[in-house]
């Protein structure tokens, strides 16, 4: 397998050290593995990964939790709307008594 991240496949690069006289040593820069177990499958995954992998599932969290206000809001609407409605019918229905009422006793 090596020093590969399995997600990105990031590796390792090469680096220079300078001594005090400025003579280069090539030197191996690992990147910082880590093993972690994805959707049950065991695998080599690169830190940088891991943030990006953390912050897409707060993304999705989040517009998870947006969605369903939208849709409680869609309900909270349609059951006023439907409640005022038939609270309208119920005073037109009053109304039209009232003014029944009052000219069969005009009579």
């Amino acid at each position: 397998m090596g020093k590969k991240c399995d997600v990105c496949g990031r590796s390792s690069t090469k680096g220079a050290s300078r001594s005090h006289s400025n003579i280069k040593t090539l030197k191996r820069q690992n990147i910082n593995l880590q093993p972690r177990n994805i959707m049950g499958i065991k695998a080599k995954v690169c830190t940088n990964c891991l943030r990006t992998m953390k912050k897409n599932d707060r993304k999705e969290a989040a517009a998870k939790i947006a969605n369903e206000a939208k849709i409680a809001e869609k309900r909270k609407t349609t059951k006023t709307t439907k409640v005022a409605k038939t609270t309208k019918v119920a005073k037109t229905t009053k109304a039209t008594k009232k003014v029944a009422k009052t000219k069969t006793t005009k009579k």
